[in-house]
């Protein structure tokens, strides 16, 4: 089971600023997430995400509406944290390669990976809604950065940049990757499939 989630801080009386709705939506998220990946989705309840984000009921309802889309919020978040735009590297193919080895590696990643693997079957829609904003979005950004299109060669990058040490991140045989680790898994990717320094496509 995950470690417990720090104590949240303190709130203010009065209408929130944008600044601090943002921070509770995180909030509320971190919450569910850290449930979601210790109990599993169908055993967790909107009460127990409001007792451990430490929040009304009425709030999450206000934010998310219910549980499956508080996960895939949960997804949609780290999509756009991966690839938000903010310059520098991640102009790149391999900026974005290594991004989204870092963020499909992380300890979030593979608890919400776990998760919907396991829970698949019950919820054959949400699975399909993982599917389509995690995996597809990032092979749709993979491709949008290649020198021509090609989704056949997109597809074959994504799987490249998960590959085994992915897989044996969800058996819990090895750790997250470094910035470094992740960035070296990105450039053996893009040589391999001779995509090494390929320009942006315009």
């Amino acid at each position: 089971m995950s470690a417990s989630l720090p104590q949240a801080p303190r709130r203010k009386r009065g209408r929130p600023t944008e600044a601090e709705r943002i921070r509770r939506r995180d909030e509320i998220l971190d919450a569910a997430v850290h449930l979601f990946v210790a109990g599993g989705f169908g055993q967790v309840s909107l009460d127990d995400v409001a007792a451990t984000a430490h929040v009304a009921k009425r709030t999450i309802y206000s934010y998310f509406g219910d549980r499956t889309e508080m996960f895939v919020a949960a997804v949609e978040r780290l999509r756009h944290r991966t690839l938000g735009p903010d310059g520098g590297e991640d102009d790149t193919l391999t900026g974005l390669a290594t991004k989204i080895v870092s963020a499909l590696h992380s300890d979030d990643a593979i608890g919400l990976h776990r998760l919907m693997v396991t829970e698949a079957h019950a919820f054959p829609d949400l699975a399909k809604r993982f599917y389509r904003d995690g995996p597809e979005s990032y092979i749709r950004a993979l491709g949008e950065r290649l020198p021509e299109p090609d989704p056949d060669l997109a597809r074959a990058l994504f799987t490249l940049l998960l590959g085994e040490p992915h897989r044996q991140r969800l058996l819990g045989l090895r750790a997250a990757p470094t910035r470094a680790e992740a960035r070296g898994h990105a450039i053996a990717a893009l040589t391999h499939l001779g995509l090494d320094d390929a320009p942006t496509a315009t």
